[in-house]
């Protein structure tokens, strides 16, 4: 049994740009415990960032090497990956980014067909249509996280075979997001000093990055129309602006301020306890004005027994659809979403209970399609 054991261990290296914080991220390290659990060795390669340490404490490996960088320096790496994957024998290569995934294209290529390792890939999101994205329907095994990526590769890219998509729906662990799970009081006590004008109100959260796709006038707009109707609501961003997204928080602060809003909208900045936050909610919104390829916070809010309400279309459609329908919005009607959440907001309907999109789901179905696609002849 030792042996056959041996026999059938896997080593999986995942590429990525870099594991700081994201959805992507806290999904390779997820897969990388989970075939470290089955006794598979799970290598990393990536820039680094905060998620190494986790990462490496649960018994992966990981290779700091700038394999997401857009510059042409980067295809120098093609040579030296090539070698990498001989000497440390990978059995599947799993890309999960355009950057990464041409390199390791272009090292895979170059190797002996007969014995080089299984290519995979994930499609995250809902790219745009151009030969640089393409590489991500290029895997031997395309893993699309939601059937709204599935039906958007298979018409984006027609000549993807369907054979080669599988849907793995990302998940959520019930036990991380407890339904009915509300934070301490200490923390509670410390986020209410934090944010004094929201103590008392009905919290109305959009959570998500700093950029103009993710609704954010929408959602200032739907904090006005709650008030006018005299809803103690206070609204809530959640989410950190880069760099180069500085200007957009400005003038997303400065349409606030010209509302007459300061006292009823804050912003947040970029935060580690977002569940904390998503389960003291009364309503959690997704506002984002194109599709979302999944929309893992909409489950986790779900999962955790809050209100959510989203724009029907995308992956959070798709989810909304499943569990909380009522939660579906209308796109681009504003007075129709207004209408539906402050409907939302006076009489609330729970959110039923149960182990939707798990997260165990997802680990299997990854870990049975590198099993099977190690086993599967080459063509």
């Amino acid at each position: 049994m030792a042996e056959e054991r041996e026999q059938n261990k896997l080593t999986v290296l995942q590429m990525l740009p870099a594991l700081e914080s994201g959805g992507v991220e806290r999904g390779t390290l997820e897969i990388a415990h989970a075939l470290v659990e089955h006794g598979h060795r799970a290598l990393v390669m990536s820039a680094g960032g905060r998620l190494v340490t986790p990462l490496t404490g649960s018994g992966a490996e990981h290779f700091a090497w700038p394999i997401g960088e857009k510059a042409f320096r980067t295809l120098l790496l093609v040579g030296k990956l090539r070698k990498f994957l001989l000497e440390q024998q990978v059995d599947v290569i799993h890309a999960r980014s355009r950057v990464p995934a041409w390199i390791a294209f272009l090292a895979w290529r170059g190797m002996d067909p007969a014995t080089r390792p299984r290519f995979v890939t994930t499609v995250h999101g809902l790219y745009g249509v151009n030969r640089y994205s393409r590489i991500m329907t290029q895997g031997e095994r395309v893993i699309a996280v939601s059937n709204t990526v599935r039906d958007y590769i298979l018409r984006e890219y027609p000549d993807t075979p369907p054979w080669r998509i599988e849907v793995i729906h990302r998940g959520v662990d019930g036990a991380a997001y407890p339904h009915g799970w509300k934070p301490d009081p200490a923390w509670q006590q410390a986020f209410f000093a934090q944010f004094p004008n929201a103590a008392g109100k009905l919290l109305l959260t959009l959570p998500g990055r700093i950029t103009r796709l993710k609704g954010h006038e929408d959602f200032i707009e739907l904090v006005a129309r709650m008030k006018r109707r005299g809803l103690p609501v206070h609204g809530l961003i959640v989410g950190g602006a880069s760099a180069s997204k500085q200007r957009y928080l400005h003038k997303l602060r400065y349409r606030v301020r010209s509302m007459g809003l300061q006292p009823d909208i804050s912003f947040t900045g970029q935060r580690d306890d977002l569940k904390n936050i998503l389960a003291m909610s009364s309503l959690v919104l997704s506002l984002s004005t194109q599709p979302e390829s999944f929309g893992r916070t909409t489950l986790e809010a779900l999962r955790l027994g809050v209100p959510t309400a989203g724009y029907d279309h995308g992956g959070v459609g798709e989810i909304l659809r499943v569990v909380y329908p009522s939660g579906l919005l209308p796109l681009d009607r504003i007075d129709e979403t207004g209408q539906r959440i402050a409907h939302l907001l006076q009489h609330p309907e729970p959110v039923p209970a149960g182990d939707f999109f798990p997260l165990q789901a997802m680990l299997e179905q990854t870990l049975a399609l590198y099993a099977q696609l190690a086993r599967t002849p080459r063509r």
